[in-house]
């Protein structure tokens, strides 16, 4: 059998609630901020959740060259655009003229794009029968037909990410969507990475795009119970961990990576910023609405992505340290997930997980929903370049069931300890499905 080709990540970009560059949002993360604020995009003043962690001062126009191209794109198509470019020029991809393009693919988390709330709702009510208490069809597709636009109806559409992508980079490689709810964009970035040591392509675009914060996706989480209600704090709404944690804030953006097999980056010259070194993914095959109680999914999970990276979860290290040195949390700051998510970190480290770092920067971003993971995984390689770890925020109540070591309130410095060389990226999605991600340090 053949040795499987090693996979690196060359580039990243993101578009977050923080700021739409990785230095600079990396500096607020460690620092400790917030974008939690009153929703703006529109009247959310009867909602039991008014607030959410919004990206404000996009300039589309900043991060693409020609952004008439995609005049007609969505917000969250735009998120995907503006990241993915400061992914592609980190990785010196502009400057690769011999690029083999039938060898550049892409795998995404891009979720649907958001509705034309206010003409969808005039068609509801000109096609509504009081009397009969039904929808007249000619009546709603005579509003329809006037009120809504075809171009930006197409836009909702959860492919249309890639043909923007594909069109502005040239990708006619591989090309993927899932839309495995919040593990989305870290099953993308670990079947992209599955690609590339298969040898089914030699560079993958991969990440996730996501924008909630409209009307029907702000309800549809109030009436699961799932976002927090603390309308007369939201900038201590997000408490993963916390005792009296009460859901999540709604985010959005986008993170993309640059991932290539690692002969093909040295030969170009390009810098490897970490390199992928296993993939896990499960269901829980439990309920829709529930985790399961003991975190079997998660396990199975993580211990996949760890055994493809060769470690062995309970073994210390030849440092004395566990060979995972940092964990980055799904980390909703709801009641279940983080009770559930702790007793499965318990559960892979066994006595070494009180050891094992392990935080949530949902408590600084918001919850992205499909671009969640792709952003918290690149917080992953952030902590192996700088050695150090970004803080789990407003962690005031410890939980005596949440009971590990969450970085609490503050940045961790590692260097003094050994640095940060091997950290786990976990995703754990509304139905059950799990993903997590093992990336460490490059060493050639």
């Amino acid at each position: 059998m053949s040795t499987p080709r090693r996979v690196v990540i060359s580039g990243m970009g993101w578009v977050t609630p923080l700021g739409a560059d990785v230095s600079g949002v990396w500096t607020r993360l460690v620092r400790g901020d917030n974008a939690f604020g009153p929703i703006t995009r529109f009247d959310a003043s009867t909602f039991a959740t008014n607030f959410a962690a919004e990206v404000r001062g996009f300039n589309f126009g900043e991060h693409v060259p020609d952004p008439e191209k995609h005049a007609h794109a969505g917000l969250s198509t735009r998120f995907a655009l503006a990241a993915a470019r400061q992914a592609w020029l980190q990785a010196g991809l502009d400057s690769h003229a011999s690029l083999d393009r039938t060898r550049l693919g892409m795998y995404f988390g891009a979720g649907e794009g958001s509705l034309d709330f206010a003409n969808f709702t005039r068609a509801n009510l000109a096609g509504y029968d009081a009397e009969s208490r039904t929808v007249k069809d000619p009546a709603w597709a005579a509003m329809a037909r006037q009120r809504l636009s075809a171009p930006v109806e197409i836009e909702q559409e959860p492919n249309a990410t890639l043909t923007h992508l594909a069109q502005e980079f040239g990708v006619r490689g591989p090309a993927y969507n899932c839309m495995t709810a919040c593990a989305a964009s870290t099953q993308a970035v670990g079947e992209a990475y599955e690609l590339i040591k298969r040898g089914d392509a030699d560079t993958m675009l991969a990440g996730g795009t996501h924008s909630m914060i409209h009307p029907l996706g702000v309800t549809g989480f109030i009436r699961l119970t799932a976002m927090s209600t603390n309308r007369e704090d939201p900038a201590r709404a997000s408490r993963p961990f916390d005792k009296d944690r009460d859901g999540f804030v709604m985010g959005e953006g986008a993170g993309v990576l640059v991932l290539e097999e690692l002969g093909h980056a040295l030969s170009r010259g390009a810098t490897p910023l970490a390199e992928v070194a296993g993939f896990g993914s499960s269901a829980d095959a439990f309920r829709i609405t529930d985790i399961h109680p003991d975190g079997k999914g998660a396990v199975a999970a993580m211990l996949q992505a760890c055994r493809m990276a060769g470690i062995n979860p309970r073994e210390p290290g030849a440092d004395g340290r566990p060979q995972v040195h940092y964990v980055s949390a799904h980390g909703t700051g709801t009641q279940e997930n983080d009770r559930i998510e702790t007793i499965a970190v318990k559960t892979l480290f066994g006595p070494l997980a009180p050891r094992v770092p392990f935080s949530s920067v949902k408590s600084m971003l918001g919850h992205l929903i499909q671009a969640a993971g792709a952003v918290e995984l690149m917080t992953c390689v952030q902590a192996i370049r700088t050695g150090v770890l970004p803080p789990t925020m407003n962690l005031r109540n410890p939980d005596p069931e949440c009971d590990l070591d969450y970085v609490p309130n503050a940045a961790r410095d590692c260097n003094p300890q050994g640095g940060v060389r091997v950290c786990l990226s976990n995703s754990f999605g509304f139905g059950g499905q799990n993903n997590t991600i093992c990336v460490r340090a490059y060493r050639g």
